[in-house]
């Protein structure tokens, strides 16, 4: 549990972390279309280049970023499982009547690719962005949404208290676990059943405090006569240079994959390389 990215700010003095969180949002954004959008390998190499260099540039170790895939780990290994032995195809390897096809290998390596880099993406957002300036700048990037009166400070300001909430929460499982093992529960061993059920002791105290904070929480908002609406911000967003080459890198990238998932389509890609 200690290795959730998602939700933790690791504070670090780059160009990315100084980026408008405006423009974080939309780069997040653009960078989940443009995964979804490739279907070829060589654009999914394009996109790791992008975001090896988004990350070296932002100073956040890749070691770090690596071990928030963990926790998915289990559902990465079911969905790819599921989809190399479901989907038919040209068969590769066939024992009896079951085999597994070409089409199965290459539609779970595809999504394996998209599952890891939709987290890493993500991860790297949540890493270089405070929860503060992300509810900022999801309730400026919203704005257009209150001439249908919709709530965006409010929605914005819970899906901060989320965020601030994820590595709160598995801090908080954490001593639990620890304090269950101290007291001579055994959580590791078994098969899956057993193990599944060993989370109870884990789960019920862990819910318990999640709804103790909750109500803190909204104690302490209501004492300080919290109301939500148009408030006045300390540190107002406004755009710089830096921001405006944020957005035309991002439109870039999506230009460079939309090329090269045409090159691949048409053949076009092929033929240069027969043709060398």
């Amino acid at each position: 549990m200690v290795n959730v990215t998602i939700g933790n700010y690791y504070p670090e003095n780059s160009i990315i972390h100084r980026l408008d969180p405006r423009v974080k949002l939309f780069s997040t954004f653009i960078w989940i279309l443009s995964v979804f959008l490739t279907n070829n390998f060589f654009g999914y190499f394009l996109l790791l280049l992008y975001l090896l260099v988004v990350v070296k540039v932002s100073k956040i170790p890749f070691g770090k970023l690596l071990k928030g895939l963990k926790p998915i780990l289990a559902i990465l290994l079911f969905s790819v499982i599921v989809n190399v032995l479901l989907t038919k195809g040209q068969p590769l390897f066939s024992w009896g009547s079951f085999y597994i096809s070409k089409e199965g290998v290459m539609k779970g390596g595809f999504l394996a690719i998209r599952l890891v880099y939709l987290v890493l993406g993500t991860s790297v957002m949540t890493l270089t962005t405070t929860p503060n300036d992300l509810a900022d700048g999801l309730e400026k990037s919203l704005g257009f949404l209150h001439v249908i009166k919709i709530p965006v400070h409010e929605i914005a300001m819970i899906i901060s208290l989320a965020l601030r909430f994820i590595p709160i929460l598995t801090e908080e499982a954490e001593k639990i676990k620890k304090a269950q093992k101290s007291r001579g529960a055994d959580l590791d061993s078994g098969n899956l059943l057993k193990r599944t059920k060993n989370l109870i002791p884990i789960l019920i105290p862990l819910f318990v405090s999640a709804i103790r904070r909750a109500m803190d929480l909204a104690a302490a908002m209501e004492a300080r006569c919290y109301r939500g609406g148009k408030r006045t911000k300390m540190k107002p967003l406004k755009y710089e240079k830096r921001d405006y080459v944020g957005y035309a890198v991002n439109l870039g990238m999506v230009a460079a994959v939309v090329g090269m998932n045409y090159l691949a389509a048409s053949g076009v890609w092929w033929m240069i390389h027969y043709k060398r």
